[in-house]
């Protein structure tokens, strides 16, 4: 990277202006220094336990996972970014263009040796897999090479997840980058929808459901801890294993059938199609008396729209959709 910085240098020299006045001749320069601060930084940010001093908005950054790479294009920073990955579903499409001027460095999580071929500034990762230690790509050792992180709240968050910390997880992205007024629109314009719907829901009975992620032996399912679990509740149901301390966790089939779901909702993703989900839940001796099973009803939510991003008032409002019908006729 030192080997840049005459070629920088010269750049901000030849970008000066020669302004001519009664004065005499001035030299103005309309190139941003390198090394120049910016307003209102530095910033210094503790996110799951992790403290960075950010110097200056990145400008070569990096996003990893669906919902770190969407809050960023929500954000309108794809100019700031020069590679992304790991996609679960498609990019939402008033952002696909900006998407699709974005560099893929790989299917999945890239190499340590190819993020590090790609000389970004900044890593913003969704999952905490991102960070894997055991992979090259841990935290300290990319602040080792010059690169600054910051890993999605919910992936550390220590109480149950609350749509309050989507808001602060935009905020938090956009302090970085030292876009705080686009922050307050982008939460603004997702309260809108969230209002709506809860307006829609205020009074209706709570649709007792149970989340379907995946499992043969036992189901995967959704915990009170995690974003998931408010989503339920704001679109008008009530998750039957909030009592699970965790974001997900598994769970028996004879526990599903003694809690009697009303509704079965389905985290879509992966090869596995919704359809084959449903039918191995038809099938499935264990439920044949679940109400959700016998009235064969289920909603259906990509599984990209159930963690901390800005698809959360969207996948609100579906939910809300499917299990309250007619409150939205």
């Amino acid at each position: 990277m030192t080997g840049k910085r005459p070629l920088t240098l010269l750049l901000a020299f030849a970008s000066a202006v020669l302004v001519t006045g009664c004065g005499g001749a001035t030299i103005v320069d309309r190139a941003t220094p390198e090394n120049a601060t910016a307003p209102g930084f530095p910033v210094t940010m503790a996110n799951c336990g992790v403290t960075t001093t950010y110097e200056r908005p990145p400008r070569r950054a990096v996003s990893l996972n669906q919902h770190a790479t969407e809050v960023m294009l929500a954000l309108g920073l794809e100019k700031s970014m020069i590679g992304t990955g790991y996609l679960d579903d498609r990019i939402l499409p008033e952002y696909r263009a900006a998407y699709d001027g974005i560099k893929v460095l790989s299917k999945e999580y890239p190499s340590y040796e190819a993020l590090l071929a790609a000389e970004p500034d900044f890593v913003y990762g969704g999952f905490a897999t991102t960070f894997d230690e055991k992979e090259g790509r841990g935290r300290t050792a990319l602040a080792g090479a010059g690169i600054d992180t910051y890993l999605n709240i919910e992936e550390c968050a220590s109480t149950p997840v609350t749509l309050d910390m989507t808001d602060q997880e935009i905020r938090n992205v956009a302090k970085i980058f030292g876009v705080p007024d686009r922050a307050e629109r982008e939460v603004r314009r997702l309260h809108t929808t969230l209002d709506a719907v809860g307006k829609k829901v205020a009074g209706a009975p709570p649709v007792k459901l149970f989340v379907y992620d995946s499992g043969d032996k036992t189901a995967f399912t959704a915990g009170g801890a995690g974003v998931g679990n408010e989503m339920i509740k704001r679109a008008g149901g009530a998750n039957l294993f909030a009592d699970l301390p965790k974001t997900f966790g598994d769970v028996s089939f004879e526990q599903v059938a003694e809690r009697a779901p009303e509704v079965i909702v389905i985290y879509d993703y992966g090869d596995q199609p919704v359809e084959d989900k449903k039918r191995f839940l038809l099938s499935n001796p264990a439920l044949k008396d679940v109400p959700a099973i016998k009235n064969k009803r289920f909603a259906v939510l990509p599984l990209s729209s159930t963690v901390l991003g800005v698809r959360v008032p969207a996948g609100v409002e579906s939910l809300a959709r499917q299990i309250h019908p007619d409150r939205f006729r």
